[in-house]
């Protein structure tokens, strides 16, 4: 093969090379921005809501015989310091986190059905019953129902030690329920991405 027929060769190689490699890294750019048109369509359809206080209570909860259980005592704290603490008829105490109460309130099957279901609910003096109807209950979900105003007195006043302290509480927990804040965060119309959020709250 003679010197020019050979370069002639390789740069016709090199351009076949050249051509695929340009041909491969567009159509890998297409399917990028297919896959993030997908996951923008998801975005739009996704909502996240966000609940937090400004104010919270702690209360103190004895269970007075074998599954009941009564509040003895509430106090209003800070959010980073509510919770309960739970002596028990066995003599040894507890100390929940509002964590660990809402999770004790979503597992129990009463407490659960309140919350999903009102209609179906049947009332006892439990810890997750107690802990839902004290102050801390409005932290846990409790006004999320949508009956709960009418059931307040109803089912609030019975896990009281006594009604002296279930009006003496009444502030404390009407302050943690007006502290309560709602954000919603979801993507604009037509916009997605970092620079497509937009947010709102609210309080009640």
């Amino acid at each position: 093969m003679t010197p020019l027929r050979r370069h002639a060769v390789l740069r016709r190689v090199k351009d076949i090379t050249l051509s695929t490699t340009l041909s491969l890294a567009l159509l890998n750019g297409s399917v990028m921005l297919q896959s993030c048109g997908s996951n923008n369509t998801d975005d739009e359809q996704t909502e996240q809501t966000e609940t937090s206080f400004g104010r919270g209570v702690r209360t103190y909860i004895t269970e007075t015989a074998p599954g009941n259980f009564k509040i003895t005592d509430e106090e209003q704290v800070g959010p980073e310091r509510a919770g309960a603490i739970v002596n028990y008829y066995d003599g040894h105490r507890d100390t929940l986190s509002v964590a660990a109460a809402k999770q004790l309130v979503d597992s129990d099957e009463s407490t659960r059905t309140y919350l999903n279901n009102p209609g179906g609910y049947h009332h006892h003096n439990g810890l997750a019953n107690v802990l839902l109807w004290g102050g801390l209950g409005y932290m846990l979900g409790r006004s999320t129902a949508p009956q709960y105003r009418a059931d307040e007195q109803r089912y609030g006043s019975g896990v009281y030690a006594n009604s002296a302290l279930y009006n003496r509480s009444s502030q404390i927990r009407e302050n943690v329920r007006t502290s309560r804040v709602t954000r919603t965060t979801r993507p604009s119309q037509g916009r997605s991405g970092f620079f497509g959020g937009r947010s709102r709250s609210s309080s009640s």
